[in-house]
C-alpha cells in the first residue's frame, strides 16, 4: 500500500497532509469547549481526506513522464489550488464573512505573507491557530521544494551562481533532473532531513517563549510565524504580547534562519560551521541588520540633540534596540515592529519610515528560506558586478582573480540577477497599476504592491500614515493580490519556466 501511495500525484499527497492538520484546530478548540468550530475543522477533515483517498485510487496508475514539469506545476498548484480546501473550516468558523475572504486569508497565509483581512479579536483562537499552522507548513513547503526542486532547476535564486541555463539543470534541458534523480525521491529524502530542524527549532522557541511569559495560543503562533517568517500573530504583532523584549530576543535569534540556508541545511557546509564566515547572504544580511539600527540610532541622537531634549541613556538604548530588531523582522519579510520602534520614533521626531521598511522587505532574506523578496544573494551578486566594474574604471588594465566561480559570479550571476530585478520592477508597476484601476491611491497600490510581491503583510500596516484595511477592498482588488502574493512566493522565474518550450516537447 505505501508504494502504491508514493504513485500518487504530489497535489494528492499535499491535500492529504492538509487535510490531517484540520485535526489540531479541532482538538484545540474541542479543549476550549469551541464546539462549532471544532465541528467545523473536524468535518472539513474527514471530507477532504476522504476526497484525497478517492483521488489517491483514481490516480495511483498515473505515471507522469516529466518528473520535474510535473513537480514545477504542482508548485503553483500548491499556492493556488489547495488554499480552496483551506478556506473551508476558516469560512465555517467566522461568521458574517464569505468564502473569498477566507480563500484570500489562507493564500496569505500560505504563502507566508501574512496580509490579515480580519483584525485580531474577530477570529476565535483555533483560528488564528489555524491561519499560523498554514503559514508554518507553507514556509517548511518552501524549505523542502527549494532545494528539492527549484536548485535542480536553477531556479529560485539558485541560478545566480549556476553556470546552466535558466529553468534547466546542470544540463541542457530539463531531462537531467529527470534521469540524474527524481524529484519524488529528492522530495521525501529532504522532507525526512530537515522535518526535525524546522519542527525542533519551533518547539525550542516555542518553550522559550513560553518561559518568557506569552500564553500557549501566542507562544506558538509566534514561533511558528518566525520560523516561516510570516509574521502572523493572534494579538496583532510581538509587541502585543506578553513576552516583551525577553521575547524580541528570542525571535531575534531564530530569525538568523530566514538569512541563509547554511544554517540550517548541512549540505551546503562544505566546511562545516566555518562556512558561516564565508557565506556572502549572512554577511551581508548581519552587515544590515547592524549597520542601518547604528544609523537611525544616530539620527535619532542628532535630532534629539538638534531640538536640545534630554534623552537617557536608558531610552537611546531602548531606540537601539527597536532598530535591530525592527530591520532584521522585515530584512527576513516577517514584518513585526519592536515594542521599542514607536518610542524612539516618538523622540526622534522620525516620520513614518515607509520607504525603509519597504527597501528592507524588498531586499528580502536567503535563498532557499522562507523569506521572500529579490534575496540578498542576487544582491550581493549585484553589488560585486558593480565593484568590480569600478575597479576597471580605476585600473582598465586590472585582474578580477578570485577564480573561475567568483567570475562567473560576477558575470552570469550578475546577469540573471539584473533580470530577476527587471521583472520584479515589471511586476510592482503592473500590480500597481491593476490596484490603481479598481479605484485605490498611488500610495495605497504602492504598499499593497511591495507587501505581496515581497510576502510581507504586516507592512500593510505600518509603512503608511495609517493602516490599510485590507478587508475593505473590491474583490477584483484581493484577487489582484492574491495573484501577486503567488507570483511573489513563486518568483516570476520559475512561473516563466513553465512557458519553455523544452518543457512541453
Amino acid at each position: 500500500m505505501l508504494v502504491r501511495y508514493q504513485h500518487v500525484p504530489f497535489v494528492i499527497v499535499l491535500l492529504t497532509i492538509a487535510a490531517l492538520s484540520m485535526l489540531i484546530p479541532a482538538v484545540h478548540a474541542y479543549v476550549v469547549r469551541d464546539l462549532e468550530t471544532a465541528r467545523s475543522f473536524f468535518y472539513s477533515s474527514l471530507l477532504f481526506l476522504t476526497l484525497s483517498g478517492i483521488l489517491g485510487i483514481t490516480t495511483s496508475n498515473i505515471r507522469v513522464r516529466r518528473q520535474g514539469r510535473g513537480q514545477l506545476i504542482a508548485l503553483l498548484s500548491f499556492f493556488a489550488v489547495l488554499p480552496l480546501a483551506l478556506a473551508l473550516p476558516f469560512w465555517e468558523s467566522v461568521p458574517s464573512t464569505t468564502y473569498w475572504n477566507a480563500y484570500v486569508e489562507m493564500v496569505s497565509s500560505l504563502t507566508t505573507t501574512g496580509m490579515t483581512l480580519f483584525p485580531p479579536d474577530r477570529l476565535p483562537d483555533s483560528v488564528h491557530l489555524w491561519r499560523a499552522l498554514v503559514g508554518w507548513g507553507g514556509g517548511f513547503f518552501v524549505w523542502v521544494t527549494a532545494i528539492a526542486l527549484l536548485a535542480p532547476l536553477n531556479l529560485g535564486g539558485f541560478e545566480v551562481s549556476s553556470p546552466a541555463e535558466i529553468g534547466q539543470g546542470a544540463r541542457v534541458g530539463t531531462s537531467q533532473i529527470d534521469r540524474v534523480a527524481n524529484p519524488a525521491e529528492r522530495l521525501r529524502r529532504f522532507t525526512v532531513d530537515l522535518a526535525p530542524i524546522y519542527g525542533g527549532l519551533t518547539v525550542v522557541l516555542w518553550t522559550a517563549l513560553l518561559l518568557a511569559g506569552d500564553t500557549p495560543l501566542v507562544a506558538a503562533s509566534h514561533a511558528m510565524s518566525t520560523m516561516a517568517t510570516s509574521g502572523i500573530s493572534p494579538v496583532g504583532g510581538v509587541g502585543q504580547s506578553s513576552s516583551g523584549v525577553m521575547g524580541e530576543a528570542l525571535i531575534l535569534c531564530f530569525l538568523v534562519f530566514g538569512l541563509s540556508r547554511v544554517t540550517f541545511s548541512s549540505d551546503e557546509r562544505a566546511d562545516g560551521w566555518r562556512t558561516l564566515q564565508r557565506d556572502p547572504e549572512l554577511r551581508l544580511g548581519l552587515l544590515f541588520v547592524c549597520v542601518l539600527p547604528l544609523l537611525l540610532f544616530a539620527r535619532h541622537w542628532g535630532a534629539a540633540f538638534d531640538d536640545d531634549s534630554e534623552v537617557t541613556l536608558l531610552e537611546g538604548l531602548s531606540g537601539l534596540w527597536g532598530g535591530a530588531f525592527t530591520v532584521a523582522s522585515f530584512l527576513t519579510t516577517t514584518g513585526w515592529e519592536s515594542t521599542s520602534w514607536g518610542a524612539a520614533r516618538a523622540w526622534s521626531g522620525l516620520e513614518t519610515p515607509g520607504l525603509l521598511l519597504m527597501g528592507l522587505a524588498l531586499f528580502g532574506g536567503g535563498v532557499a528560506t522562507t523569506a521572500g523578496g529579490v534575496k540578498l544573494l542576487r544582491v550581493f551578486a549585484l553589488y560585486k558586478h558593480g565593484t568590480r566594474e569600478m575597479e576597471k574604471l580605476v585600473l582598465p588594465s586590472s585582474i578580477g582573480g578570485a577564480g573561475q566561480v567568483a567570475r562567473r559570479f560576477r558575470r552570469q550571476g550578475a546577469y540573471v540577477a539584473w533580470i530577476f530585478f527587471m521583472l520584479f520592477a515589471m511586476s510592482i508597476a503592473i500590480v500597481t497599476t491593476s490596484l490603481s484601476l479598481m479605484g485605490l491611491d498611488f500610495e495605497t497600490s504602492l504598499i499593497l504592491t511591495f507587501s505581496a510581491l515581497s510576502t510581507t503583510g504586516p507592512l500593510v500596516s505600518v509603512a503608511g500614515e495609517a493602516p490599510i484595511l485590507v478587508g475593505s477592498l473590491p474583490a477584483g482588488a484581493k484577487a489582484i493580490l492574491s495573484i501577486a502574493m503567488i507570483v511573489g512566493r513563486l518568483e516570476a522565474l520559475a512561473i516563466i519556466a513553465l512557458m519553455n518550450p523544452e518543457f512541453w516537447r
